[in-house]
């Protein structure tokens, strides 16, 4: 019988994690040099080139860390204000953006993005209520709930529509997000 060398006699989940482990002590990777700044790379805003312009921030309101959002077709105009988590920041940094909604399921109007989102410090999922505009991060769309539904895994809050709720049915088409002009 052939004899195989050492090597290829060990299994893999001992072989795999002793050369990770390895690897990361002779690198020195096992610590974070306090000098170096983190990036999300999933972030919109850090896939851009070091010499483009900062992304502007969207109108906040202060007290609560809020962001408003105007959404319109030519026959309709709902405002929205987003959360200040990370998935939202994600995609004001993607507006202005025009998606195709459409109906899914009769419970909400759903959109691809053109990348993912961020899901940082964002929780499991979310039981979505009626003008929840989400971000749903096994499919990398947005959805916005004109009725209610059941908790959802991978559901990710991003604010609420504000005005125009009623209307949220009958919205399909081209929809246009952008920042809301701030409010004196």
């Amino acid at each position: 019988m052939t004899q195989l060398p050492l090597r290829c006699r060990w299994p893999a989940t001992v072989r795999i994690p002793t050369l990770l482990a390895a690897g990361m002590l002779a690198a020195g990777c096992c610590g974070k040099p306090e000098s170096t700044p983190a990036v999300n790379l999933e972030s919109p805003a850090a896939r851009g080139s070091a010499n483009e312009a900062p992304v502007p921030r969207p109108p906040t309101n202060p007290e609560e860390g809020l962001m408003g959002i105007r959404l319109s077709t030519p026959d309709t105009v709902l405002t929205a204000t987003l959360l200040d988590s990370a998935t939202s920041r994600d995609f004001v940094a993607l507006l202005p953006l025009t998606l195709t909604l459409r109906d899914y399921a009769g419970t909400e109007k759903i959109g691809d993005l053109p990348g993912p989102l961020s899901t940082a410090d964002a929780p499991d999922g979310v039981d979505p209520e009626i003008g929840d505009l989400t971000y749903y991060a096994p499919w990398g769309n947005l959805a916005i709930f004109y009725r209610d539904f059941d908790y959802s895994r991978g559901l990710v809050k991003l604010g609420s529509i504000d005005s125009g709720v009623d209307q949220l049915e009958t919205l399909d088409g081209a929809v246009v997000f952008e920042v809301a002009p701030a409010v004196s």
